[in-house]
């Protein structure tokens, strides 16, 4: 056997292993939010209850087979970009998971015409100003993750959004009261995430778990030695193609294992608030930016490069 089919052995070795044979069938049995409720496009303003409530919501018929079918196309193609500097299969997000922002050099996929795409979508729009009171929002990244095919471990719960921290720690903090008495956690959602889906999220193919409520908790997040079993099971799915799931980044929440065939991809646009900043990385050239829509336009001024500028595009493995 050539050296090509050891390595493709190497990595197939998962889908026999005792343990995740044993996993997989518990998984298949008991995975998934318990009445999870998948709302139509038609149902954006209840959306706004439910997201305000849980922390997440999701939608169902956002993007229609076409347009499903091009992001797909585009997720895969940058993730084969992504994955040939890694033959190890490391992740830099763990084994096997990988964020889209975090493996290009401009910590966004916005120069990619299939994450411009989504920058138009009725649905969305209508949601987000809902949500935010305003349509005056501003876009942060376009973004997402996905995970391999043996992905058998779980991502420990966790926040996209802290308080303020050195820049020695992060770039990308803000919100801070002198008094010690506010935390971010006591706003209105600041941020929110709108996750897109390319194909059918399932109980087997590393669907997000997310914690409902918690976007206000100042409760510790549990480690993954403490987490309790309910929590590991508390995953969005099934949810359908085309479909949305949108996130107040604040709520707690993580990467589950895929024990599936085939890669799952979740892309995304991150919104700040009309009143929400925290420093900006440019991801879309100001030729691009140009031939956006007006509205588009206003919502990603603060990512466009200078029209002087030459945008540096392409993958990275360093950590997000």
């Amino acid at each position: 056997m050539d050296r090509a089919r050891d390595v493709t052995a190497d990595r197939d070795a998962w889908k026999t292993d005792p343990k995740v044979q044993a996993l997989r069938a518990h998984l298949e049995a008991n995975n998934g939010i318990k009445g999870l409720e998948v709302l139509e496009p038609c149902d954006a303003r209840h959306a706004v209850d439910i997201f305000r409530r849980d922390g997440f919501v999701v939608i169902a018929n956002v993007l229609d087979s076409a347009r499903t079918e091009i992001l797909a196309r585009g997720c895969a193609e940058v993730a084969g970009e992504i994955l040939a500097l890694d033959d190890g299969r490391k992740g830099n997000r763990g084994s096997h998971r990988y964020s889209f922002g975090g493996s290009s050099l401009t910590r966004s996929q916005l120069h990619r015409p299939e994450w411009q795409m989504l920058l138009d979508i009725p649905v969305v729009t209508e949601a987000v100003t809902a949500i935010f009171g305003s349509p005056d929002y501003v876009l942060r990244a376009a973004s997402g993750d996905f995970c391999l095919p043996g992905a058998v471990e779980y991502q420990p719960l966790h926040s996209d959004v802290r308080d303020w921290s050195s820049s020695a720690t992060t770039p990308f903090s803000a919100f801070h009261d002198p008094r010690g008495q506010l935390t971010i956690r006591d706003l209105p959602c600041p941020y929110i995430c709108v996750n897109f889906l390319p194909q059918d999220v399932t109980a087997l193919n590393g669907p997000t778990r997310q914690i409902a409520g918690t976007q206000h908790s100042r409760t510790p997040i549990p480690t993954l030695a403490e987490e309790p079993e309910w929590m590991r099971l508390s995953t969005v799915c099934p949810a359908p193609a085309g479909g949305i799931m949108i996130r107040d980044v604040r709520a707690w929440h993580g990467g589950t294992p895929n024990l599936a065939d085939a890669i799952r991809s979740i892309p995304n646009l991150e919104f700040y608030a009309p009143w929400f900043r925290e420093p900006i990385v440019p991801g879309i050239s100001y030729d691009d930016y140009r031939r956006l829509s007006e509205r588009a336009q206003r919502m990603v001024r603060h990512c466009v490069a200078d029209s002087s500028e030459t945008l540096v595009t392409g993958p990275t493995l360093r950590a997000p």
